[in-house]
Parts: structure tokens; sequence; C-alpha cells
């Protein structure tokens, strides 16, 4: 019969011989490498959370703290709130920060061969319009989150409004129109995504070729995959990326402005167009 003749060949190839065990094995990276990210992004964003929220406050010009700056908030918070204050709001940006990985993840994915296959382009600018509609589909299936961590984030202590994250979603849902509610501010997000990716790859890139060709020993090493080519090294990547950010951030800042305001509605009660006209000064 053929059976007792295949299970000896399949024994001679080995444990390796079958197809599942390769599957298994990526779908276990795949979850590894999410679940790292995942807890990579909850830490890197509780570190930052206290500037975060003095972000929010100042941005969105809180009453408490309007008239203060940066490092008087920092000071003044922890006396008016405590210092748990500085971390109200960051619950819902844990919570989003693994469905926006995961959605960011495979629809960057799906994007480069539709626009491989589609448009047919491939390079730098694939890679950067792949990621630029990654992430836009990202925050969108996002947003609501985002909007409730900012609703928290603005409140200050013995004026609160919500109780918590599942009340901030039934509030917004029961008296902001349902699900459009949830939705405020998100034509400036998108609008600020394009100039915000833009910029950061192109000063990226200025910085990493300008620094390869004036000193390539100093700021250079060879790739694993290719000797013959020059990479930035581990603390010359960090640093242009951050400058990079700075530099885009700095310029795509008034759409952020922008959507803070409107996300807490009824408190600062901008629409885009109002708050555009305030900042070039046209009224």
């Amino acid at each position: 019969m053929a059976a007792p003749q295949v299970a000896p060949a399949a024994a001679a190839a080995g444990p390796s011989a079958g197809l599942p065990p390769t599957p298994a094995r990526g779908d276990f990276y795949w979850l590894r490498s999410f679940a790292a990210g995942g807890v990579a992004g909850c830490c890197a964003k509780t570190t930052i959370a206290p500037l975060d929220r003095v972000k929010i406050l100042l941005q969105a010009h809180n009453r408490h703290y309007k008239h203060l700056g940066v490092i008087a908030t920092l000071r003044a918070v922890p006396q008016k709130e405590g210092y748990l204050g500085f971390y109200k709001g960051n619950g819902a940006m844990m919570i989003r920060i693994f469905p926006y990985g995961a959605i960011q993840f495979m629809a960057f994915d799906q994007y480069k061969k539709l626009i491989k296959k589609e448009l047919g382009i491939s390079g730098h600018v694939h890679r950067l319009m792949a990621g630029s509609m990654a992430g836009i589909t990202a925050v969108i299936c996002t947003y609501p989150l985002d909007m409730v961590r900012v609703r928290l984030a603005f409140q200050v202590k013995g004026e609160h409004k919500y109780t918590g994250i599942i009340h901030a979603f039934k509030t917004i849902y029961t008296k902001e129109g349902g699900l459009p509610g949830f939705y405020r501010g998100l034509i400036p997000t998108i609008v600020g995504m394009a100039p915000y990716a833009g910029f950061s790859f192109f000063t990226f890139g200025t910085l990493k070729s300008v620094g390869l060709a004036h000193a390539p020993d100093l700021l250079g090493k060879p790739s694993f995959d290719n000797p013959d080519v020059l990479v930035l090294k581990t603390y010359v990547n960090l640093l242009c990326g951050g400058i990079a950010g700075a530099i885009a951030q700095t310029i795509s800042y008034p759409l952020d402005v922008t959507r803070r305001r409107m996300q807490l509605g009824a408190a600062v009660a901008f629409t885009t167009y109002e708050f555009m006209k305030q900042f070039l000064h046209l009224n």
C-alpha cells in the first residue's frame, strides 16, 4: 500500500520536512515582534505622558494652566492634582497602542503590494506612500480612543465630566451625535500627516546623505547585508531620526493644535476654519 512507503520517506526527511512548522514559526515571530513593539510603545508613551498632558493642557488653553509656561505647568500639575495627574488619559493611550500597531503593520504590507501592482512604483516613494496610507488607516480606526484620551487628559481635579474610559465613550456617543462625535478633528489630523511624513522623510534622507558623504568614517559603518554599502551607526541613526521628527512636528504643529481643540468639542468649540482664521490673524 502507498501509506507504508510514504511514512519512511517522511521520517527520513526529518522533522522539518512538513510545511506547517514554518508558518507556525513565522506566526510566532510576528506575534513576538508585535508584543515587543507594543510593550516598548507603552513604556515610551508612559515615560513622556507628563509632557504629553502638559502639551494638551496648553494647546487647548485649559483655564487653570493657560497663563503658565511648560516648566510652570509641570510644577503646577502635581501641586493641584498630585503626581498621578500627569497620567490622566494614559490608560486610553495604552489600549490604543496595540490595535494601532497591528492595523498599521498589516495595512502597510497590503498598500505596498497594491501600489507596486497598480501603479508600478517602487523604492523610497513606494514605501513613503504605503507608510502614509497605513498611518492614515490606523489613525482612522483608532481615532475614538485618541479622542477619549484627550478628553480625559484635559480634565482637572474637581471638575471631572468623565469618570473613566467607558463613561467617556458612552457620554460622547449619547450627547455628541453618535459615531461622528468621536471623529472631531479628523480632517486636520489627516492633512497634518502629509507634511509630517514628507518633511520627516526628506530631512532624515538629507541628513543621512550629507553625513555619509562628509564623514563616512565617523558616522557610517558597513551594512550587514552588503559590506560595500555604508549605513549610519545606530546612535547617529537615532539622532537623525530625532532631528527629522522634531522639524516635521514643528512644521505640522498648527494642525496638531487644531485637532486638539476640535477634539475637546464644547470645551473649546472651534472648527478647523475658525481656528486657522485666528492663527493667521484673519479675524
